[in-house]
């Protein structure tokens, strides 16, 4: 049994899975085992995964969806085979830094009074690194009125931390929002979760990418908002919050790119 279960959904991502991959098995920490679950590419990210699979049987699994299910049936998928202590998050296009892992570890040991931890993270794309973002290193229920407060590919979180609240929830409007819900549930059920102030993750984004946010994503975060504020009994003249993803969809595109500029620390 490994130390650490990474679990990692993959979906058309075979022009960046082999670097995924690749920054994990170059990782400090090599106590884990990396539960991948392709879910319905077209493409050859699942010949891919397979070939890693099979350089590398003990320490790689690759599990298959029918179809097309969404993050979070896949994740859920994945965590059926997940028997470790921690479990951890990778998406099929991102980096860890070599350190992650061995450093989110060392914190989750050393600090028991937290349920899971994350990172600062900085943001690429074809032309290098363009932004890095930071979030509050102990957020309480009040930080979640305005952004989401945790980076989701680059948590760690005790393993039976997510069984307690039943990991994560399947409902097709919670498609993009499954990690805020599940944050919504762990601090429900009076988890806490931590942000490291170390860039330990690359998260792949191009520049442009928050103002092509469908509607449905946007419909998608009210729902999650209005329920998980319930979740948190935040007090009534706050919950209006929830509206804030409607306002943003309905706000001009310089506006929410402007937004977006602020929140980032640009390179």
């Amino acid at each position: 049994m490994a130390k650490i279960d990474i679990i990692m959904g993959i979906y058309n991502c075979e022009d960046y899975l082999a670097d995924s991959i690749n920054s994990i098995l170059g990782q400090t920490f090599t106590d884990w085992r990396l539960i991948m679950c392709d879910d319905g590419s077209t493409d050859s990210s699942l010949k891919i995964a397979r070939e890693y699979e099979k350089k590398y049987p003990t320490k790689i699994v690759v599990l298959k969806n029918k179809r097309n299910m969404g993050l979070n049936y896949t994740l859920n998928n994945c965590l059926r085979l997940a028997d470790a202590e921690y479990v951890a998050r990778m998406d099929g296009d991102d980096l860890s830094n070599p350190c992650r892992l061995e450093k989110e570890l060392d914190f989750l040991a050393k600090n028991k009074e937290y349920a899971f931890v994350s990172t600062a993270v900085e943001t690429y794309d074809k032309k290098g690194v363009w932004g890095e973002l930071y979030y509050k290193e102990n957020p309480d229920r009040y930080d979640f009125l305005k952004i989401n407060p945790f980076a989701h590919p680059a948590v760690m979180i005790r393993r039976e931390a997510l069984k307690d609240v039943g990991y994560y929830s399947v409902d097709k409007r919670l498609i993009r929002v499954e990690d805020f819900h599940l944050w919504f549930k762990l601090y429900a059920k009076g988890y806490k979760g931590h942000n490291l102030q170390e860039i330990l993750y690359s998260y792949r984004d191009d520049r442009n990418a928050t103002l092509r946010r469908s509607w449905t994503n946007r419909r998608n975060e009210y729902f999650v908002r209005k329920i998980g504020y319930k979740m948190l009994n935040m007090p009534r003249h706050l919950r209006f919050y929830k509206y804030r993803p409607i306002i943003l969809a309905l706000l001009p595109k310089s506006v929410c790119e402007k937004l977006h500029r602020n929140r980032l620390r640009r390179k």
